[in-house]
């Protein structure tokens, strides 16, 4: 649990999260944080029951799952540092709610990767039942950081949230960015890896 709570990191999609709502009123910031969590919710679950399979079943590498997330992410910074996110319409809220909130920022490469690991290495049905209860209780704290965020936007005000989207494309593209170079280390390390085998 503690290591899915890491990788989603409730805290730090604050910034994100309201940069990315800061244009809407407060019902519809708490309609995109319900949307949000609750896809993540049923993404993380199905590739909890049915990821190893889905990966599999598509011959998905997980690097290439990790290097879809960054250029997805990638897209989405250089509209918040271009402003273009200033700009609402009138799918926004749904839009956002869906990508980048609801995947791949929550539900991204990390946590997906993570599931699945931790349901193929559980012994017992015992095991299972915690990893559900854990996936649970860290999208309902995710949920709760951002619907209790808003208070946040009247600090801040207009001038602030502008700011902060600046900041939040940063902190984004970086992620990107790092997504990408794990992505890319990663079939790095899988072709050394059949090249030393081969050479045997």
């Amino acid at each position: 649990m503690v290591t899915l709570f890491v990788i989603m990191d409730p805290p730090g999609i604050v910034p994100i999260y309201l940069a990315l709502t800061g244009t809407m009123d407060q019902r519809e910031r708490n309609r995109a944080a319900l949307q949000a969590t609750l896809l993540s919710l049923g993404v993380i679950s199905l590739f909890a029951l049915l990821g190893q399979q889905i990966i599999s079943y598509l011959h998905i590498d997980l690097e290439a799952l990790q290097g879809a997330g960054g250029l997805l992410l990638l897209l989405v910074a250089l509209q918040l540092l271009t402003g273009q996110a200033d700009e609402p319409s009138g799918t926004a809220t749904s839009n956002i709610a869906l990508v980048p909130l609801g995947t791949p920022l929550l539900a991204g490469p990390g946590a997906i990767v993570a599931v699945i690991l931790f349901v193929q290495q559980a012994p017992s049905r015992v095991d299972y039942l915690w990893i559900a209860l854990a996936i649970v209780v860290i999208h309902f704290a995710i949920y709760l950081v951002m619907r209790y965020s808003g208070f946040l936007v009247k600090i801040l005000r207009r001038g602030g949230i502008e700011v902060l989207t600046r900041i939040a494309g940063v902190l984004l593209a970086a992620i990107a960015v790092q997504l990408i170079a794990d992505a890319v280390m990663g079939y790095v390390e899988l072709f050394e890896s059949s090249a030393g085998a081969s050479a045997w």
